[in-house]
C-alpha cells in the first residue's frame, strides 16, 4: 500500500483517468530504467515531481493491486533466453488489475536499441493461470514462434500495488511499486529444494521510469542523488531466488542486497526468513 506520507505528498497533483492517461503516454515501445530505493528516497523524488505531474486514478483511488502470472516452458527456456541476453526473447504474462479491473495477456518482446515492446489482448479471469486457443494464437503472431506457446506452463506469480504518475507535458510515465511479493508454482521444475508457496519479499520500492528515449527528469533527480538503475526483472529476479539452483549473477547484487524469502505452508501461517534470500531456503 501507497505511504501515508507519499499520499499526502501527491495529494496536491490533479488526477488523470486510464484512458488520458493512455493517450498521453501509451508507450507500449519504450525504453524503462528500474531503481530500487527506500521511503526516504521515494519521499524526495515525489516531492520534487513536476507541476506538470498527474497522478492515475481509477475509481477515485490512485494505488491499484496488481497480480501477474508468467509462463514459460517447463525447461525455462524464456528465463535462460533473459539470463544469457538473447537478442530474440520475449516474456509472457496474464495480468489483473484489482479485484474487479481488466486483465490481459501480454507478450514483451525486445526491439531495437534495447526497448521494450509490450503487445496484448484482453483476457479472461478464469484463464489467467492457462495460454487459451485465443492466447495461442496471438503469442505465435507477436513471439515469431509457431510452436512457443504449446510449452507454455506458469511458472511465477508477483503481486504489488501500483501508483502511476503522468507527465503530461513530457509524455513520460513513473511508476512505483510496493509491498513486491513473488510465489513459486508447482510446474517450475523438479528441484527437490523447492516447495510450492514459497515467496520471494523485495524490501523497498521499485520505481521505474518510462520514455520513448532519453532520460526524464525523475531519472536525472535520481542520478544526482548517487541512485542509479539497476538490473531486476520481477520474472527473472523471482524465480533466482525461489530456485537457489538457477544462474543468478545476473542479479546477484540486487537479490543479496534486497530480498528475504518466506515460506507458506497449506496448514501454518507464513514466516519471513528474516535473512537475505540466498542465505536460507525454508
Amino acid at each position: 500500500m501507497m505511504s501515508t506520507l507519499l499520499e499526502d505528498l501527491l495529494a496536491p497533483l490533479a488526477p488523470i483517468s486510464l484512458t488520458h492517461a493512455n493517450e498521453v503516454a501509451q508507450l507500449q515501445t519504450r525504453v524503462d530504467r528500474k531503481y530500487i530505493v527506500d521511503e526516504n528516497t521515494l519521499l524526495g523524488l515525489a516531492a520534487a515531481l513536476s507541476p506538470t505531474s498527474r497522478v492515475l486514478e481509477v475509481d477515485r483511488c490512485r494505488s491499484c493491486d496488481y497480480q501477474s502470472t508468467y509462463f514459460d516452458t517447463p525447461d525455462l527456456f524464456l528465463f535462460h533466453a533473459a539470463v544469457q541476453g538473447r537478442r530474440q526473447r520475449c516474456k509472457v504474462r496474464s495480468r489483473q488489475y484489482g479485484e474487479s479491473g481488466p486483465c490481459f495477456l501480454e507478450v514483451k518482446t525486445k526491439g531495437q536499441r534495447g526497448t521494450n515492446v509490450k503487445a496484448r489482448i484482453r483476457y479472461s479471469r478464469s484463464h489467467v493461470g492457462e495460454i487459451t486457443e485465443q492466447a495461442d494464437t496471438f503469442i505465435a503472431k507477436t513471439s515469431g514462434d509457431s510452436f512457443l506457446a504449446l510449452s507454455l506452463v506458469p511458472v511465477l506469480d508477483t503481486t504489488y500495488s501500483r501508483t502511476t504518475i503522468i507527465d503530461v507535458a513530457t509524455s513520460s510515465r513513473l511508476t512505483i511499486d510496493a509491498e513486491l511479493r513473488c510465489v513459486a508454482r508447482e510446474a517450475i521444475g523438479s528441484n527437490a529444494l523447492e516447495k510450492p508457496g514459497r515467496t520471494a519479499v523485495l524490501n523497498g520500492y521499485v520505481v521505474e521510469t518510462k520514455s520513448e528515449g532519453g532520460p526524464s527528469a525523475a531519472d536525472r533527480w535520481l542520478w544526482r542523488r548517487g541512485v542509479r538503475p539497476t538490473k531486476l526483472s520481477k520474472f527473472g529476479t523471482g524465480l533466482c531466488v525461489l530456485r537457489p539452483d538457477l544462474p543468478s549473477n545476473k542479479w546477484h547484487r540486487v537479490i543479496s542486497r534486497h530480498w528475504t524469502t518466506a515460506v507458506q505452508w497449506s496448514d501454518e501461517r507464513e514466516h519471513l526468513a528474516g535473512q537475505p534470500a540466498r542465505a536460507r531456503y525454508c
